[in-house]
């Protein structure tokens, strides 16, 4: 029966380097051989990587930076199948250095895969939010995909790291002989380190959770206990929000699924602020709610899509005026709220200050003064007094 190719190859290489290294001690001649064969392994790997970089020249983005940033761990990988390959069938090494060996390529093999993974993983999402930007006044859809690319890559990047490890655990012939034997009697045990890893293991599906559901995104604008704030980060395990006075409020994954909260830009960038006014029963709400417009229309920050100026309650004493107006996002409906308050108070005082509220008390007092002003008994004071 014909001898396959590979073994006459072998053969032939085993015989080289018997020819070569026959006159030295075994162990000088394994290292001889197994540097020679790591040299080998770049030498390889470098005619290879040649022909890959003008192979992807033309191909998408992603190729090209996977051959260009894997260079490391596919030369590693070519270094360690040389060193395999020598240790088996060129080297003259013991039976226990071997087996070692060939431990450590194993290992170190898996580890490669394991950082090629991640480094296509980090490739595809850098080129993914590239096409996405905050900077742009209606960013929803970038909020959308950048929160959900940096939750999933991060349980993606701690999948990677537990398969690699379970992997690496798995070439010691014990762990892969008594490996269901160990869990199934461990019962108790894992009774326990789960009760213990209860916060991690629940922040972990919390974040993937939120990276389908997305009740939160980067960006967003929040109101959390109290506090208003946008997401400026989330993490596989807490969310960091930055609140209006630069503090940090850092809070666990599982409270925006377990808790209520605000958010101002879920489905969209615009909003519409609120602002009150309480005034005198006999302010002219139409002069009011044209000067409101007007405000409105000379405003850079109002998007030009709702305006309301409406009477929305009566109190005992005053007299409750709503203004709603609209802008791009939460940040400038907080700003057009406050500008609309300040132009619309300066009118009132400066066009209509008898629109202002006024307690019965001061209105009865006007009352007398007028009366004996009239029997030319005292001299009539100004209506309003600021």
């Amino acid at each position: 029966m014909d001898q396959p190719l590979d073994e006459i190859l072998t053969e032939e290489v085993q015989q080289v380097a018997t020819r070569l290294t026959g006159w030295m001690p075994d162990w000088a001649a394994s290292i001889l051989i197994l540097v020679a064969a790591a040299l080998a392994g770049v030498v390889i790997w470098r005619i290879l990587n040649r022909i890959l970089t003008r192979a992807v020249a033309g191909r998408d983005l992603f190729w090209r930076s996977l051959v260009q940033r894997g260079v490391m761990p596919f030369r590693m990988m070519f270094v360690l199948m040389a060193l395999g390959f020598a240790t088996t069938a060129l080297a003259p090494l013991a039976e226990r250095p071997e087996a070692i060996i060939q431990r450590l390529v194993g290992i170190g093999f898996i580890v490669c895969i394991a950082w090629i993974c991640q480094t296509a993983l980090y490739i595809w999402t850098t080129i993914h939010l590239r096409r996405f930007s905050l900077d742009s006044e209606d960013n929803w859809l970038a909020r959308k995909h950048i929160t959900q690319s940096k939750i999933l890559m991060r349980v993606a990047h701690i999948l990677i790291v537990l398969i690699t490890i379970a992997a690496v655990l798995m070439t010691f012939e014990p762990v892969r002989q008594y490996g269901v034997s160990l869990l199934a009697s461990a019962g108790a045990a894992g009774l326990v380190v789960g009760l213990a890893l209860q916060p991690v293991l629940k922040n972990l599906f919390a974040g993937i959770q939120l990276a389908i559901t997305q009740p939160i995104r980067i960006d967003d604008a929040l109101i959390v206990e109290g506090e208003w704030g946008n997401v400026e980060e989330i993490t596989s395990t807490y969310v960091v929000v930055k609140v209006w006075d630069w503090r940090r409020l850092i809070i666990p994954l599982s409270y925006f699924i377990e808790q209520p909260f605000q958010n101002w830009t879920r489905d969209s960038s615009e909003l519409i602020g609120m602002v009150m006014l309480y005034l005198d029963h006999s302010a002219p709400v139409e002069k009011i709610r044209d000067k409101g417009l007007e405000i409105a229309k000379s405003s850079r920050l109002w998007n030009g899509k709702v305006y309301a100026l409406q009477v929305t309650d009566f109190k005992e004493r005053t007299m409750e005026v709503r203004v709603l107006a609209s802008a791009r996002n939460a940040a400038q409906t907080f700003d057009l709220r406050c500008e609309m308050r300040e132009k619309l108070i300066s009118y009132i005082q400066k066009e209509m200050p008898h629109a202002l509220p006024r307690t019965r008390e001061e209105i009865a007092a006007i009352s007398a003064r007028s009366a004996l002003a009239a029997n030319g008994l005292a001299t009539p004071e100004p209506q309003y007094d600021g």
